[in-house]
């Protein structure tokens, strides 16, 4: 069974392997081991995933499930390969909070598909995890790279 270490502002984990980080819009978690199925390859759960699909959407407009894949796959150089099981719930959590909205239309192959857009409240959140992404980054980054 995997172990999760909750980290808030003032507290360090001792436990390097997994880390647990929460914000006001997600809770996000990371995996710093990789396991043999999954060398090469990223790992990324809900909050990244959010973030990713959001930014996917602003940047290449609407699209669908399929499209959203294939683009974030595209971008990580095939690091990231999302399964439907991964991507589905995302788009359907998404749509919930109002961050995305999504339209039936049909495709380039002449089928039904669900496409989807960033709305307006998913712009506004899009900005504030953005930022919030760049904080916990600088910090990562600082961490990382500091000498002793």
């Amino acid at each position: 069974m995997t172990e999760c270490y909750r980290l808030a502002p003032k507290d360090l984990c001792s436990k390097p392997a997994f880390f647990h980080l929460t914000c006001k819009w997600k809770s996000w978690i990371f995996s710093t081991g990789m396991s043999s199925e999954t060398e090469g390859r990223l790992q990324i759960l809900q909050g990244m995933l959010d973030l990713m699909v959001l930014q996917t959407l602003r940047t290449m407009g609407p699209l669908h499930a399929y499209g959203i894949a294939a683009r974030l796959q595209q971008l990580s150089g095939d690091s990231l390969s999302l399964n439907q099981g991964t991507l589905y719930p995302a788009l359907v959590r998404l749509e919930q909070q109002g961050l995305i909205k999504g339209a039936w239309r049909t495709t380039e192959n002449n089928r039904e598909a669900k496409y989807y857009a960033v709305s307006n409240a998913g712009e506004k959140a899009l900005e504030q995890e953005t930022q919030r992404w760049q904080r916990l980054t600088g910090l990562m980054d600082r961490l990382l790279w500091e000498r002793p």
